[in-house]
């Protein structure tokens, strides 16, 4: 009788078989890739938004609480936005900042060609060829800025130490006047001196300055501005010399006429509302 066949051992070998649990790393990569996809569609959707709609979104990221408090007050004039982004600045040292999205290549080109027009309508007056090295037209982040400075050994449109116009220099405001009476845009005029003016009886640097540009207002007013077009009077005393160098140089002693871009313009229509903390400050 023949002998059983020896039944061969079969061995299986499970391949690639879960060997432990995974560590999940691929899922945090995946949600830091989300995350930023999310970051990356939402800043390419603020920056298609309007100026007050950034503005909005910048207030609340610098502070939410306050956002939360009184976004429901409102604001009054000029504006939906719940929290300004910038405040009004002072104007002399801010020429590299920009308000929002800044003014349109545009917006610079016609206040170009109402500088070029104010120059042209100056030089036609007498009195300008003798002010010529006072009167000095810039353009900056805020707007147009038409400065009237005094010289250096006499003075141009101020009697010294005094807020009266000088009857012969008056013709160089008003054909300014006539000129910026003609445009939508609000000004701004601020008034400075130099620190040599101690001021006699109470009336200081600060009283001065103001003075000074109340009274050009007053004469541009009656020259050519429509009524509510300056928007604010400024008076710096001594705080921004022009000559920076020399405080007590009297060529700091100046007028300057902002004419504000419409987009600065809309921001000095915004009064910010805040809650009234009479009640927490007495408690």
């Amino acid at each position: 009788m023949a002998e059983k066949a020896e039944q061969p051992i079969i061995i299986r070998k499970k391949r690639g078989g879960h060997k432990g649990h995974h560590s999940g790393a691929w899922k945090v990569a995946f949600a830091d890739f989300m995350t930023a996809m999310m970051a990356f569609f939402l800043v390419m959707w603020l920056v298609g938004q309007k100026d007050e709609v950034k503005q909005a979104v910048a207030g609340y990221f610098r502070d939410p609480g306050k956002y939360n408090t009184e976004g429901k007050s409102g604001v009054l004039r000029g504006s939906a936005n719940i929290i300004e982004a910038e405040g009004p600045s002072n104007g002399i040292l801010d020429d590299d900042k920009k308000a929002g999205s800044g003014p349109s290549e545009q917006e610079k080109k016609a206040l170009t060609l109402v500088a070029k027009t104010i120059l042209h309508e100056l030089t036609q007056q007498e009195a300008f060829q003798r002010l010529r090295k006072n009167v000095k037209i810039q353009l900056t982040s805020e707007g147009l800025r038409i400065i009237l400075n005094e010289s250096e050994k006499s003075a141009a449109f101020f009697e010294p130490g005094s807020s009266k116009l000088l009857q012969q220099s008056a013709i160089i405001l008003i054909t300014i006047a006539k000129e910026l009476g003609k445009l939508q845009n609000r000004l701004v005029i601020e008034g400075h001196t130099d620190a040599a003016y101690g001021g006699d009886n109470g009336y200081s640097n600060w009283e001065l300055s103001a003075d000074r540009a109340n009274a050009a207002r007053s004469l541009m007013e009656v020259s050519g501005l429509w009524d509510g077009q300056v928007r604010e009077v400024r008076g710096f005393a001594d705080e921004f010399p022009m000559i920076q160098k020399d405080p007590y140089d009297r060529r700091n002693r100046r007028v300057t006429i902002v004419v504000l871009y419409e987009s600065r313009g809309s921001q000095y229509d915004q009064i910010e509302v805040g809650a009234n903390l009479m009640d927490e400050l007495s408690g």
